[in-house]
């Protein structure tokens, strides 16, 4: 199968500079988020059923996003009119309000630079996620298919874990802070030369040098 080359951002990237319309207005990323962390997430499209549940999800959540210093910011091909629509339908039939903007992204401009368009799916945009931190660099992406709904609790731990590494310089485990092994305790940094090797094994619980970790 011919292999159609891309040019998006990566995790460590400054997201682009763009003004983008939305439900609440027109808004300048990341600028008008500086200082707080933006989860940005596209759906496929409007009127659609696992897109409902997951904006039903996403405003269920939305107040502990608010708590981590976060706000969420949805994204389509669909134009601002059908979004309007949507919302309102979602108040009146199911009884969820959504308090986020929508991304208007009618021309497709916006999801051409973040890579959310698949040549085999058409003009909808794919499901992806982009955390964004307070400085505008991404930090995490995460892309599924249109058929699978994604797991709004998942993004809100994945942001959790982003802001305990960079408060306390450490690595989150597995499923953290509800890890098989290590529950809630985090990982420390792997040493970086023979006598940090053998501080760790006296400073730390560890199972070897390089796989030490502690109470936060």
């Amino acid at each position: 199968m011919e292999q159609t080359n891309h040019t998006f951002p990566l995790l460590g990237d400054v997201f682009p500079d763009m003004e983008v319309q939305t439900t609440h207005g027109v808004k300048k990323l990341p600028a008008d988020y500086k200082g707080k962390w933006l989860v940005l997430f596209s759906h496929p499209g409007d009127f659609t059923p696992v897109c409902t549940t997951e904006f039903v999800s996403f405003a269920q959540h939305n107040d502990q996003f608010k708590e981590l210093n976060a706000e969420l910011l949805g994204l389509s091909v669909d134009q601002v009119f059908a979004h309007i629509k949507w919302h309102e339908w979602i108040e009146d039939n199911l009884k969820v309000d959504i308090p986020f903007p929508i991304i208007a992204d009618n021309l497709g401009s916006v999801s051409h630079k973040l890579g959310l368009l698949h040549p085999s799916k058409g003009s909808n945009t794919v499901r992806a996620v982009y955390i964004v931190d307070p400085q505008g660099m991404i930090r995490l992406i995460i892309y599924y298919p249109q058929e699978i709904g994604r797991n709004v609790d998942e993004i809100v731990r994945a942001l959790k874990a982003l802001q305990v590494s960079d408060e306390e310089g450490v690595a989150t485990p597995e499923n953290w802070p509800n890890n098989s092994l290590l529950g809630s305790r985090v990982i420390v940094p792997p040493a970086t030369d023979t006598e940090m090797a053998q501080e760790r094994l006296k400073n730390y619980e560890c199972y070897d040098w390089w796989f030490c970790h502690k109470e936060r």
